[in-house]
């Protein structure tokens, strides 16, 4: 297949591997944003093949483990009450709330369904008018477009009984926040190149030269991760600090012009809670004045909830980077994907889960065993 198989290639990625070799002399540290890069680089092997002084730090870059348990609550809430079809993707319903998750509001009579798409919640709604309809929109500038464009055709159409609870977040604000952390070991990032073909790259630049930073936007198959790296490592040893875009095929300087227009007509920025993290100013998304009608949160009026993180869960820690998940106590213990603490080990693009799935319960660095193929 296209742009899989041929991103794939064992012979090439030994190529760039040996490359990567030849030209690193010291030990560097970079962070992959994205949750998707994460579980390639782990399913891969890619951190264990490549020189031991060189460390990959798995970020924050996952939209269901940083969505606030606030947030969780909120939704728990609102999908528990009388009336109401409560639609979301499907990772987010085993996603623990301070004491239930959605699966659990749906096997107590809760109308919880899970969508492919928030156009199909505003079907439901138009199907169903005597029902109020909520979409639970959660992650980072990916999808933010499609949500967008839902809450413009429901107003477009004038259909009242649809809204939305939005909890998107943004990759430059969490960048920064990682820089300015008094904690923070990383020397270069691996951006995400599905958010960086909505947004742009143009972002990056000014990150890039206040932090002393090489930012490489990278796709997510092997080659594509191990490219990334080829650049990081290249620009490290040479003392710069510049954004190059390692994904073309996907990714213009300019990003996606339609998309950001629906984006900005419907969105404004909004200092938004992480998981695990807390608070970055200017980091989130939340619906303009103009939709507040639409905006879940206003219409339901859900306030007043207590929150409470599970105390034995460090998947705050995992989320920026202090810790690798197998260094938790409760990983693969009390915590695992039936039983999960903390949405690291619950979502897709986890970093727990990723552990866990491909058995990297405590796996040393040394041992280069992984494959390409």
């Amino acid at each position: 297949m296209k742009y899989i198989d041929e991103f794939q290639d064992p012979q090439l990625a030994r190529r760039l591997l040996d490359d990567i070799a030849r030209t690193v002399t010291r030990p560097w540290s970079m962070m992959e944003v994205c949750g998707g890069q994460t579980h390639s680089i782990i399913r891969h092997g890619i951190d264990q093949l490549l020189p031991g002084n060189i460390e990959l730090i798995h970020g924050p870059g996952c939209p269901v483990c940083v969505t606030p348990l606030e947030v969780i609550d909120k939704a728990l809430e609102i999908a528990s009450r009388p009336g109401v079809v409560f639609c979301s993707f499907g990772d987010m319903l085993r996603v623990p709330g301070s004491d239930r998750d959605l699966f659990r509001v749906k096997s107590d009579g809760g109308d919880v369904r899970v969508v492919y798409s928030p156009l199909d919640a505003l079907r439901i709604a138009q199907q169903t008018p005597d029902r109020q309809v909520v979409f639970f929109g959660v992650g980072f500038e990916t999808t933010a477009p499609a949500i967008a464009m839902a809450a413009h055709q429901a107003k477009r159409l004038d259909v009242r009984n649809f809204s939305l609870l939005v909890s998107h977040v943004r990759v430059p604000p969490a960048i920064e926040a990682i820089m300015r952390s008094p904690n923070c070991r990383v020397q270069a990032f691996l951006a995400a190149g599905h958010v960086c073909s909505v947004m742009g790259t143009l972002e990056y630049p000014a990150l890039a030269d206040t932090y002393k930073v090489p930012i490489v936007v990278t796709g997510f198959e092997p080659l594509d991760i191990l490219e990334g790296i080829r650049r990081a490592v290249r620009q490290l040893e040479r003392g710069e600090h510049h954004v190059e875009n390692a994904y073309p095929r996907a990714v213009r300087p300019q990003g996606n012009p339609v998309a950001l227009s629906v984006l900005r007509e419907v969105f404004t920025t909004t200092d938004r809670a992480w998981r695990g993290i807390g608070t970055i100013a200017d980091s989130g998304w939340r619906l303009t004045d103009a939709y507040r009608d639409y905006d879940a949160e206003h219409r339901f009026e859900v306030t007043g909830l207590a929150t409470a993180e599970p105390t034995v869960c460090r998947s705050g820690e995992v989320l920026q980077g202090l810790i690798k998940p197998h260094e938790c106590a409760a990983f693969g213990t009390a915590c695992t994907p039936r039983t999960p603490l903390g949405a690291t080990m619950v979502s897709s693009e986890g970093a727990c889960a990723a552990y866990y799935l491909y058995r990297r319960l405590a796996t040393p660095r040394t041992e280069k065993t992984a494959s390409v193929d």
